[in-house]
């Protein structure tokens, strides 16, 4: 009985940014839970790539190229996948970026606007479009990517533009799940700490960061990609069915400090 609440057989799910990284990992948990799920990535070929390895696994996958940026292209996409799908149940905003060690007084106007465009404005245009079809079709689940960041100050790095980014993903997720609750469309999110993924390796190159960053965190380790898309696993299916307007953080206790 409770371990099929995870299953997600016969679901459509949607996961931005997915050609590697925690986005990679999400669609390999909820296609290994029954989904088919369609990769978008704004690098086509990444997102093929990506595709064909979890169809090697022997997974429902497809593909799409999608700049979650330009409103545009998240509808033109998702009129594409409507078309060969029929329909989207689930949705995983997890495209973003991270532009770190910019201090405030010194940013220029670029930095500041692509943050928040790729972050916020990226995951509004998604939950806008996607969620309007879910609202028509009477249910759906949408996950956002958010951070610790949208709770906490990082340190050592200055990252305003980011943090601000991801505090905004989350109080938009508390607003959507309140807007959609009773038209039965839930909107969560997870808040990640530092997850080794190729972004964050670089920091590798810099080891009192991340000797900072290890140091501040209770379980003394970055998060792994399997352990936060294993968190969207469950918050995109019906083992979370009472959550919604939730920011589940998954932090290795970095935020108790």
């Amino acid at each position: 009985m409770y371990l099929d609440k995870f299953r997600l057989d016969g679901k459509i799910a949607v996961v931005t940014g997915a050609a590697q990284g925690i986005g990679f990992a999400t669609a390999d948990a909820l296609s290994e839970a029954g989904a088919t799920v369609i990769i978008t990535d704004m690098k086509g070929a990444n997102a093929s790539k990506a595709r064909d390895e979890l169809v090697a696994k022997g997974r429902k996958v497809d593909c799409e190229t999608l700049d979650v940026t330009n409103p545009r292209a998240v509808e033109r996409v998702h009129e594409v996948i409507v078309r060969k799908h029929k329909r989207v149940d689930i949705l995983i905003n997890n495209a973003g970026i991270a532009i770190s060690f910019q201090p405030a007084e010194t940013m220029d106007d670029a930095t500041w606007l692509k943050v928040l465009d790729v972050n916020l404005n990226g995951v509004f245009w998604c939950c806008r479009t996607f969620g309007k079809a879910m609202l028509e079709q009477g249910g759906g689940n949408i996950v956002n990517v958010g951070s610790m960041s949208g709770d906490i100050v990082n340190r050592p790095q200055e990252q305003a533009q980011y943090n601000a980014s991801k505090a905004g993903v989350h109080h938009l997720t508390k607003s959507l799940a309140v807007e959609w609750a009773k038209r039965n469309v839930r909107v969560n999110a997870v808040a990640p700490t530092y997850i080794e993924t190729e972004l964050t390796k670089r920091a590798y190159g810099y080891p009192s960061v991340v000797k900072n960053w290890l140091d501040n965190t209770p379980m003394g380790r970055m998060g792994q990609t399997s352990e936060i898309a294993a968190l969207i696993l469950f918050l995109a299916s019906d083992a979370s069915s009472l959550m919604t307007g939730s920011i589940v953080t998954a932090d290795g206790g970095y935020t108790c400090w």
